[in-house]
């Protein structure tokens, strides 16, 4: 006859392998095929016992969605990249979003915190992420499927995902027809765009493959005139920009501040261009240009017109 079990007695690696023993018939059946609901279920009810009454929102494309499910109400600060709705201005500005400060976000003493992917510096994170204040991290992205998972995840991390999911279905619908539209423009017409981001020392810091930039140019029937020669932004010798041929130079619309448009025409590189010859200057708002976020439709029919539209001398 063989003993009882004595948990008194018994070392700690002998008892969790008890407790597994015991507990196998009652987990069986969650490693069926109907575990994996049980699983979503079971995230999706951690998820909603996060505190987001009290949210600080990082990057103006998550801004945007929150406005858009109509969520506003939980925000108590928000960075400076984010100018849109309006309404969202009256907001405590906790700085710019690759320079945040610790202290500045903690100030306003939130319950959660929404960041884009991108944000930072790394160490400003690190303290926000481990002061205990449940952190969540939107990937990026330049195409429509990123668009969708930015609403998915914030509107998961909310707690209103059927909000996130009519948002999403009428955001994909818009994107869809604005992108089929520019893709009836025929390769053979399409412009070649270099996106200028700033001047530096002379050179032109211009968008290559895997930006914002890249990707709303594409969208918008146009090809970026970098050719994916390289990744990210990146200064150009003139020699490059010469080569690149854009027919249009596109610039983020910043009144007040950076070069006048006969500045630019003026460059050394520039001035040797299709773009230099037929005066095709593009100026357009930044955020609604390079957010990717619920306008991004509207961007991409803004940015078609004024490359093939009747909009003065960037059509032409």
């Amino acid at each position: 006859m063989s003993k009882s079990f004595d948990f008194r007695r018994a070392r700690p690696w002998e008892v969790a392998l008890t407790v597994f023993a015991l507990s196998a018939p009652l987990l069986l059946p969650l490693s069926t095929a109907g575990s994996q609901g049980f699983v979503r279920q079971a995230v999706a009810q951690e998820m909603q016992q996060v505190d987001t009454s009290k949210v600080v929102v990082i990057g103006g494309a998550l801004t945007e969605i929150v406005y858009a499910l109509g969520e506003e109400g939980r925000l108590v600060a928000r960075d400076s990249t984010s100018m849109y709705p309006r309404e969202a201005m009256k907001l405590p500005d906790v700085g710019y979003m690759r320079a945040l400060s610790p202290e500045g976000v903690m100030a306003v003493n939130p319950t959660a915190i929404l960041a884009i992917e991108g944000s930072g510096p790394a160490d400003a994170l690190a303290v926000l992420k481990s002061s205990g204040i449940p952190f969540e991290t939107v990937p990026e992205g330049f195409d429509r499927a990123a668009i969708l998972k930015k609403i998915d995840i914030v509107g998961t991390f909310l707690g209103v995902p059927e909000k996130a999911k009519a948002l999403e279905e009428k955001v994909g619908a818009d994107l869809d027809a604005a992108i089929a539209e520019a893709a009836k423009r025929p390769e053979s017409e399409r412009k070649r765009v270099l996106f200028v981001l700033s001047f530096q020392n002379g050179k032109v810091m211009a968008a290559g493959g895997h930006t914002a930039a890249d990707g709303i140019i594409g969208l918008s029937g146009g090809i970026n005139a970098t050719d994916g020669a390289f990744e990210g932004y990146k200064p150009l010798t003139d020699e490059a920009v010469v080569n690149a041929k854009p027919d249009v130079i596109m610039l983020m619309d910043r009144p007040g501040h950076g070069s006048s448009d006969e500045e630019v025409l003026k460059h050394p590189a520039i001035s040797l261009t299709p773009a230099a010859a037929n005066k095709a200057i593009l100026r357009m708002d930044g955020l609604h240009l390079l957010g990717f976020g619920p306008r991004t439709a509207s961007a991409i029919r803004d940015l078609n017109k004024a490359l093939y539209g009747k909009t003065g001398n960037v059509s032409q």
